[in-house]
């Protein structure tokens, strides 16, 4: 089967290469995932372009305010295009094709729009401006489209057992435990870094079992303690060629999550539950206003909780220049700067191998339509970057599929795999082995 992926700028010609290569990399001292926003998308989250565009449709007064105001620009105003639905199997388009793609708009960076805002409430608050509270209007109605989308599926959080299980997390659940299977006794546990408010990498390491370090210690009072992602889960039964050498990844989440809440100047965990009656009240607006720290927000690094956002940025730095690191990014789409800059400056890393598996390349390396910092990545043409994409292959659900069991990459199994499988003379374009 022919996949759109290239390592190194050259093709890589079906998915068992594909695969073959994802079997190395889990084989490496140090494996790590990068998840955006895209990642979540399986279990009812949004993309950065869907959130805009629920934005501008659900609150339309404020968009144009915010023009008016030219914290944004007209065409990031318009209603971005989104890629038309797949056909179903066996459809075929007849042409001419009466579908005519609306323009395509720019997406604004949340974090400076709301930065941008955040500095004129400060200033109109200081001069008394009537724009205050219109301001403070449309501020709340942002935090609610953020807030609303990194909810995933709202029954979920009143129930004690989270996302138990549920199917929209399969993909989630089946990332973790390959990435955790992989790893032998005496290396590290996996890292998971990501941009998103939402729980899915939690719940989906709670229902199979594997414990979440997030940088947060305590049992009924969780308090932010960086310290703790130097501890490990260590399998004391594992000897020899046993597998299953850890029972923790390490999770970073870079831009804030919907369970933290600062006091007095510190930074606690609290329960879903417990988050969830606020989350509740302000999504119904009952509230205007939310305690838990989701505000996406470039001078957040200012803020007392900054340290917090310095530390995780500073531990995915490490991470990548690590000797025999693999960093596997998925559904992020590099909106980022700040975390750009880090995989860029990463690249010198001799020894570091990354995965990106992004919608928008279709075998172009200098494709417009790519965010400008995988272009420059992709000149230099390095066999240490690998790229995958192909439209909704690109997603979480290939991801999954796409990473090998831990028998398939075990070299001996394998050769044993492909002796006792004999050859057919009509196995040749066969999908299946």
């Amino acid at each position: 089967m022919s996949i759109t992926a290239y390592r190194g700028g050259q093709p890589i010609k079906d998915e068992v290469e594909l695969q073959a290569y994802l079997a190395s990399l889990l084989r490496l001292e140090n494996v790590g995932l990068l998840l955006g926003a895209g990642a979540s998308c399986s279990a009812g989250g949004q993309t950065m372009r869907m959130l805009w565009t629920s934005f501008l449709r659900d609150s339309p007064t404020e968009a144009e305010w915010l023009l008016a105001q030219r914290l944004i620009s007209d065409d990031e105003r318009r209603l971005p295009a989104l890629p038309p639905l797949p056909l179903p199997p066996g459809a075929v388009l007849i042409p001419p094709n009466p579908f005519v793609p609306p323009p395509v708009s720019s997406l604004p960076n949340f974090e400076v729009l709301l930065d941008r805002l955040e500095i004129a409430i400060m200033e109109w608050e200081r001069q008394g401006s009537q724009e205050l509270a219109e301001a403070q209007k449309v501020r709340t109605a942002l935090f609610r489209a953020v807030v609303n989308a990194a909810t995933l599926k709202k029954e979920w959080w009143a129930s004690p057992l989270g996302a138990d299980l549920a199917d929209e997390l399969w993909a989630h659940r089946s990332i973790l435990q390959k990435l955790t299977a992989a790893r032998q006794p005496g290396q590290p546990a996996p890292w998971v870094f990501t941009t998103n408010y939402d729980l899915a990498i939690e719940w989906a390491a709670e229902s199979v079992d594997l414990q979440v370090i997030n940088g947060f210690l305590g049992v009924h009072s969780r308090r932010f303690s960086p310290q703790s992602f130097d501890l490990g889960f260590r399998n004391a039964q594992a000897k020899g060629e046993a597998r299953f050498g850890v029972y923790n990844i390490y999770l970073a989440k870079l831009h804030g999550s919907l369970t933290w809440k600062e006091v007095e100047h510190n930074l606690y965990e609290v329960p879903a539950s417990e988050a969830w009656r606020d989350i509740h009240t302000f999504l119904t607006g009952f509230a205007e206003r939310l305690s838990y720290l989701v505000l996406p927000r470039a001078a957040k690094y200012l803020q007392t909780v900054g340290y917090v956002m310095g530390e995780l940025l500073r531990r995915f730095a490490e991470f990548m220049a690590r000797p025999q690191t693999a960093l596997i990014v998925s559904g992020y789409g590099f909106g980022d700067e700040h975390i750009n800059r880090l995989i860029r400056s990463a690249l010198l890393n001799p020894t570091l191998q990354v995965v990106v598996y992004l919608p928008e390349f279709q075998g172009d390396p200098a494709a417009a339509s790519l965010p400008q910092t995988v272009r420059r990545l992709l000149a230099l043409q390095t066999p240490r970057l690998t790229i995958v994409g192909g439209g909704d292959r690109a997603y979480t659900s290939a991801l999954a599929n796409d990473l090998p069991d831990p028998t398939v990459y075990d070299q001996e199994l394998a050769e044993l795999r492909r002796r006792l499988t004999p050859e057919r003379p009509d196995a040749q374009g066969d999908d299946q082995e």
